[in-house]
């Protein structure tokens, strides 16, 4: 029997099937997927095959090619991806200038994440009606900066609703991983595109600014009107899980493209004469912010840097 995996709770996936059952699911047997060292073999928007027992659960003992998928580097186990989610048509990234700050560094990290599985990405800047002039002012730039490089950006506020409908356009009819820090608003933007769904919400910390979890599992849930949103923990940081130091500058699309003109072909674009990455970010063609970001990921073998939020 074949179905979709649609939840993940650690232990058990929930298999809609294809005749419209959904079946409690374990993984058969000590099963691992060729070359990717994953703590959870089996992800969310994965199809498989399961065989079903008396109990009215099954083992599932075979997983689909997959034609995407994007991982976080494991909390738990530093040398271990974390599968977020497989088979989606884009990624949703809930970002706030306040209300807790997102920082560049993680937006740049999940982007370049998502470029390497080819993933693309919209960004959803939320919590709009708390901004006051110069918060907006910064959220302004950095939509700019984001649009100028190639990226979607909206603007939105789950309270007063501004921006929602083009969210909906956004989701309609695709399957979309929603994902983002703890606490910038993402399980109260899926209550207002999927009413009836009831996602729990917590207040931010006042103390540190920082969201708390209130997902605690991944979650496929049907858009009305078509499409699906994959629901999914809020994430502190994005690492360079089995990306090679040569490949980073492709996964940053204004530096890949300056990148061509540099003497050397093997150049970092850290120290090298001749460099017209350098160059473009004296310029102002490359923000510095993004040349950080690219920067910091180099550096990732620090496996301390995979743990603490940015």
């Amino acid at each position: 029997m074949k179905g979709l995996v649609i939840k993940n709770t650690g232990s058990w996936y929930t298999v809609l099937t294809d005749d419209g059952q959904t079946v409690e699911s374990k993984i058969k047997g000590n099963f691992r997927l060729k070359g990717i060292r994953s703590t959870n073999p089996v992800a969310v928007g994965d199809r498989v095959g399961i065989v079903t027992n008396q109990e009215g659960t099954a083992f599932i003992n075979e997983i689909d090619d997959r034609r995407n998928y994007i991982v976080r580097k494991s909390p738990n186990l530093s040398k271990q991806s974390h599968i977020i989610a497989a088979n989606v048509d884009q990624a949703v990234l809930i970002v706030s200038v306040n209300y807790p700050v997102t920082s560049t560094t993680f937006i740049d990290r999940f982007l370049a994440s998502a470029e390497a599985y080819r993933i693309p990405v919209v960004l959803v800047f939320n919590k709009t009606d708390l901004l006051d002039d110069d918060d907006l002012r910064l959220q302004q730039m950095m939509v700019h900066l984001y649009e100028t490089i190639g990226y979607q950006c909206l603007q939105v506020s789950a309270v007063t609703g501004t921006g929602i409908d083009d969210l909906r356009q956004v989701v309609n009819g695709k399957i979309s991983v929603f994902s983002g820090n703890s606490g910038v608003g993402k399980s109260t933007l899926l209550n207002l595109l999927i009413p009836g769904v009831n996602l729990r919400t917590a207040a931010i910390s006042e103390a540190h600014q920082m969201g708390m979890h209130t997902t605690t599992f991944s979650e496929m849930l049907r858009i009305p009107g078509g499409g699906w949103a994959i629901d999914t923990p809020g994430v502190k940081g994005f690492g360079a899980y089995d990306m090679q130091p040569e490949e980073i500058c492709g996964y940053f699309k204004e530096i890949f493209h300056f990148s061509k003109n540099c003497r050397f072909n093997n150049c970092t674009h850290t120290h090298e004469p001749g460099c017209a990455v350098l160059q473009a970010v004296n310029d102002h063609y490359i923000a510095e912010s993004r040349y950080n970001s690219y920067v910091s990921m180099l550096s990732d073998k620090d496996e301390a840097k995979y743990r603490e939020p940015f």
